[in-house]
């Protein structure tokens, strides 16, 4: 592969969708051109918040054969792989943790390729680029994060720390209808999710569930509204520009559903969900009004209820949240991997990652004697 090479482009326009999405993303909406170019678009990524693009692009006789969603970081936020305590480390011992490389889909604790290509080949050649961009560079590292498992392996094999974390995820066991999903569960948690659904449903108005030409402009108004109060109780102020929604309304309408609880005509409550070749992945809610149980209604169960309707094998509730547990999402494993520059800063974050991955695993195992699920 004497011909391949690897360059860096400062944005997304620089590829057509064709040549990128050409490379085979698996279907996943947030790998997309259309996805990442809303993105920079919309200034949602860029200045403001310290993510720049630097993605990478490999070329076989000026044929695009690979791409890697890469951004030179100043910070570590909206990444949900927290390594500030790195940074920190780093820093007291005399050094610039910042700017690093981060392949990564910004604010999108979702995993998916982030190595894309099809001949592994290309693969390795797009980690040795992001070893190569870091240590030319005087980085002090590169990290991928919310990899796939097999993108792990390959970088674990070439140097790279690996690092497991977790999410829940609700898992399609051929399930007929939600009432045949919570046949799968015990008794008292079959109950409780029978009260709650009824609770929130009783909040004197409709739910809809919308996607492709059923949005209409209007529906995002409403939605920017949600995201702006969820975003600034997180994170202080929304990763987001309103603009993001706009472009996602003329490009992604057919990748997304919208849930809405709607009162009087007037929506007080939204879930946005993008839909993906084999899953569902639920990324935002707000409201402007407190409902009982409004938000596992809108979040959870609605998108159970479509998982089950459309036959995908999954849904991805997005970080954190041990109530999911109760809700029939299960702990599963997430993956990354870490190249770091200084070989001694190195070796501690090994070390460190070797005691978190036990860590990890143990509390995966004991999280799942807690499962909802009938034992038998």
């Amino acid at each position: 592969m004497a011909e391949l090479t690897v360059s860096v482009l400062s944005s997304i326009s620089g590829i057509t969708a064709a040549e990128w999405d050409g490379c085979g993303d698996g279907g996943n909406p947030f790998t997309s051109h259309r996805f990442l170019a809303a993105l920079e678009a919309s200034g949602s990524v860029g200045e403001r918040n310290g993510w720049y693009a630097s993605h990478l692009v490999a070329r076989l006789d000026e044929v695009v054969v690979g791409v890697a969603p890469c951004y030179l970081k100043t910070n570590s936020q909206g990444e949900y792989i927290f390594d500030h305590g790195w940074a920190e480390a780093w820093q007291r011992a005399g050094g610039e943790y910042y700017p690093k490389l981060q392949a990564a889909v910004p604010f999108t604790p979702v995993t998916g390729p982030r190595l894309i290509a099809r001949d592994p080949q290309v693969q390795g050649a797009l980690l040795q680029a992001m070893a190569q961009v870091t240590a030319q560079s005087g980085f002090s590292s590169a990290h991928i994060t919310f990899c796939t498992e097999a993108e792990a392996e390959l970088g674990a094999a070439v140097g790279f720390l690996p690092r497991i974390s977790q999410q829940y995820h609700w898992l399609n066991d051929g399930y007929a209808s939600f009432d045949d999903f919570l046949a799968a569960l015990s008794s008292r948690k079959r109950k409780n999710i029978r009260k709650e659904r009824e609770r929130a449903q009783a909040f004197g108005g409709e739910i809809r569930v919308l996607s492709g030409a059923e949005i209409e402009p209007a529906h995002w108004e409403a939605f920017w509204r949600f995201y702006q109060d969820t975003g600034s109780r997180k994170w202080g102020r929304p990763y987001l520009t309103r603009a993001f929604f706009d472009q996602i309304h003329q490009t992604m309408r057919d990748d997304v559903v919208l849930v809405l609880a709607l009162r009087e005509g007037q929506a007080i409550a939204g879930a946005l969900n993008f839909i993906g070749a084999d899953a569902l992945y639920g990324r935002y809610w707000g409201c402007v009004e407190e409902v009982p149980f409004l938000h596992f209604e809108l979040c959870y169960y609605q998108a159970i209820d479509w998982a089950i309707a459309h036959g995908k094998a999954r849904v991805e509730a997005g970080a954190q949240g041990e109530h999911k547990l109760a809700r029939g999402y299960l702990p599963k494993q997430t993956h990354s991997i870490h190249w770091i520059a200084d070989a001694g800063f190195r070796r501690a974050v090994a070390e460190y990652l070797e005691r978190e991955r036990d860590a990890v695993c143990d509390e995966i195992e004991e999280l799942g004697d807690w499962s909802p699920f009938r034992r038998d």
